[in-house]
């Protein structure tokens, strides 16, 4: 059986000039990528900002961290589809993160995002990994009760701090609504 390296001290990447990776998406709030922006910028970091298209697969991994990448039916020609989120993805992230002060790149990844967010970590030496909370509304929790949240994944599956952004929050004193 194959020893999988474990967490330890010597596996910790520095805080201080190394990268941040954050997993975005188009629904998600502001505060997810905001958040990771502050981190980025108080490390004086370049911040990874990095969209995992589960409606594609990854062919090639390279060592900058991107992927060349293609549809899960070779069939349908969805080249244009494909590009056209990644620029509106870009478009969006520019207009975020335009006061931040943060140095950002966008990256578009492939296949499951747990794997494709520790793929880009790994080859950008990232100190952190930051991931929203969840999906919101009944179908996100569902969503995640089956299936497990991404951060979940994260921090069972490589070494590096996963920081979770809470994206919406429940009133204690308040029952939980299942609509």
């Amino acid at each position: 059986m194959r020893q999988v390296p474990q967490p330890h001290p010597s596996r910790i990447t520095p805080f201080a000039g190394h990268p941040v990776v954050v997993g975005v998406t188009p629904e998600q709030p502001e505060v997810v990528a905001l958040t990771a922006a502050s981190l980025a910028k108080g490390q004086r970091a370049t911040l990874y900002c990095a969209y995992v298209d589960p409606g594609r697969v990854t062919d090639r991994e390279f060592p900058d961290g991107t992927v060349e990448h293609s549809g899960l039916d070779p069939d349908l020609p969805d080249y244009g589809a494909w590009h056209a989120r990644a620029d509106a993805l870009t478009a969006a992230l520019g207009r975020l993160l335009a006061g931040s002060g943060a140095t950002w790149e966008f990256r578009y990844l492939a296949g499951r995002p747990d794997r494709a967010l520790t793929h880009l970590a790994r080859a950008v030496d990232a100190s952190a990994i930051v991931v929203g909370s969840g999906r919101p509304g009944t179908g996100g929790r569902l969503h995640e009760a089956l299936e497990g949240s991404v951060g979940t994944h994260l921090a069972h599956h490589q070494h590096r701090p996963v920081i979770v952004v809470p994206t919406s929050v429940v009133d204690w004193k308040t029952p939980l609504e299942w609509r």
